[in-house]
């Protein structure tokens, strides 16, 4: 597999010590706004940083690619543009949705893309 990419060190680090026996990094990027503080792609699983508890608690979620049932691309504009003109995806899995923004479409691009082949 490829070298991984990632925004921050200590984030990919953080995925890296709780990777099980031969999974793979992908890619792990920093999120923007409240509530998300990174993704981690991994060849078996997402893991989302979620910052959203109460008392400055976060949890680290890791979901089986096997649990997603979808994966959007969130714009608050119309579709006049580029399909990936946005940096935000969200990823569905059973009644909950987790949304992650990025600093760049690139990044949602990757993101969704690699989901959706897992998913697929």
């Amino acid at each position: 597999m490829a070298n991984p990419t990632y925004d921050r060190k200590e984030q990919f680090q953080q995925i890296q010590s709780g990777l099980l026996d031969g999974e793979q990094i992908i890619a792990v990027y920093d999120a923007v706004g409240t509530g998300t503080g990174f993704i981690g792609l991994t060849d078996r699983r997402v893991i989302i940083q979620d910052r959203s508890f109460i008392g400055k608690r976060y949890a680290i979620t890791s979901i089986p690619y096997s649990k997603i049932t979808s994966v959007s691309v969130v714009s608050n504009k119309s579709w006049g543009g580029s399909f990936f003109s946005t940096g935000a995806i969200a990823i569905h899995v059973g009644t909950h949705t987790y949304e992650v923004e990025f600093r760049g479409d690139q990044k949602s691009h990757h993101v969704h893309n690699v989901i959706l082949h897992y998913i697929s």
